[in-house]
């Protein structure tokens, strides 16, 4: 009795990989024997069927889940570089789009400055560039000579003015275009830096895609439940260090506004360099939640711990920014309770989860 093509070669498993050789080449011997002239046998029982492929262990599905989540942070990392990178070249444009306009009024004013000075020039050649002491000699009235001498000395004053504001002039143009030259060499690196945060951002999610998109989809369900126990055994141990118990500051109007709507966009989706209103990426959450309660802050995760006041976490109150992890790559609003409201990664929702569910880096109050 032959075996069928798909018997010989194995079953595809749960992770896509076939059977062994070894399997393979007993397969093939158990064939050549059944099937080998003058064998004697009676009523041979067909071949028994492959068993099932096993399912991949809590174990390897926790390598899994940790796997994922650095190619995740890896992503966060790149994102805030991106976003940095971002607001780097929009004020870099901004500042270019002024240096322009003011070489724009620096040449309009030149120009009225040297059409001022030729207009002099011509003046002085039709008076015959005479000197003050050869018009004194030759004035029939020395009172009426004076008064224009006076005269000439005003134009003469205002000649030199002129001219020390033309070469002013002169000076801010080259120093305009000199600034403005800096500026779109730092812009052009700017965009070059957001292009490689832009590619690393892309294969770091694609590469946890698709690591994602090789189990079963029972087992990406257990995956999840994974990462939640992972998250609830994290919040569990700082809850119970009893930091809850010093924890008690109140909500400031503007702390209860940011709250307000960042609490209004759960649901929405994570995309990174987001900033609303569709979807929202983890610092575009907290700046635009804090920029509607009426208060600008920075754009990233890091700059928004670098740049914002540290509170202590016993002392933090709701409204205040818990930033996570040692490179400052992750941010939430804190709701009070020991929650947060965040943006959590791609393939996740703004949601609420527990404030020591990542690792803390420490706290920053926008409004002190």
């Amino acid at each position: 009795m032959l075996l069928t093509v798909n018997q010989l070669w194995g079953w595809r498993g749960v992770t896509g990989r076939r059977y062994s050789t070894a399997a393979t080449v007993a397969l093939i011997c158990a064939a050549v024997v059944m099937t080998a002239p003058g064998a004697a046998y009676a009523s041979p029982s067909p071949p028994s069927s492959p068993a099932a492929p096993t399912p991949p262990s809590d174990a390897s599905l926790e390598k899994v889940r940790k796997e994922i989540e650095k190619l995740y942070h890896d992503a966060g990392v790149a994102t805030d570089a991106y976003n940095a990178a971002e607001e780097k070249a929009d004020k870099q444009s901004e500042q270019i789009v002024k240096l322009a306009k003011d070489i724009a009024k620096g040449e309009a004013k030149l120009k009225k400055l040297k059409a001022r000075a030729g207009a002099a020039a011509r003046a002085q050649y039709r008076g015959g560039g005479l000197p003050d002491e050869a018009r004194l000699m030759l004035s029939d009235d020395p009172g009426q000579f004076l008064d224009g001498a006076g005269r000439i000395r005003q134009g003469e004053k205002a000649t030199k003015s002129m001219l020390t504001e033309l070469d002013r002039t002169q000076d801010d143009l080259r120093i305009y275009a000199k600034d403005a030259t800096a500026r779109w060499k730092k812009l052009e690196a700017n965009r070059k830096a957001k292009a490689a945060s832009k590619k690393k951002i892309k294969k770091k999610i694609a590469d946890a895609e698709k690591l994602e998109s090789r189990l079963e989809k029972k087992e990406r369900d257990r995956l999840r439940k994974l990462e939640e126990e992972a998250a609830l055994k994290k919040q569990s141990a700082w809850v119970s260090s009893g930091i809850l118990d010093d924890i008690g500051g109140k909500a400031t109007p503007q702390g209860k506004k940011a709250i307000e709507f960042a609490t209004a966009q759960i649901g929405k989706p994570y995309v990174w360099g987001a900033e609303g209103p569709g979807s929202y990426d983890c610092s575009g959450l907290t700046s635009k939640a804090w920029a509607k309660a009426g208060r600008g802050i920075p754009r990233t995760s890091q700059e928004q711990w670098k740049r914002l006041p540290h509170v202590a976490v016993e002392n933090m109150r709701p409204g205040d920014l818990i930033i996570y992890h040692a490179d400052a790559s992750h941010v939430g609003i804190y709701l009070g309770d020991g929650a947060i409201v965040h943006a959590p990664r791609p393939g996740r929702d703004v949601t609420i989860a527990g404030a020591g569910s990542m690792k803390i880096l420490g706290v920053v109050r926008p409004d002190k």
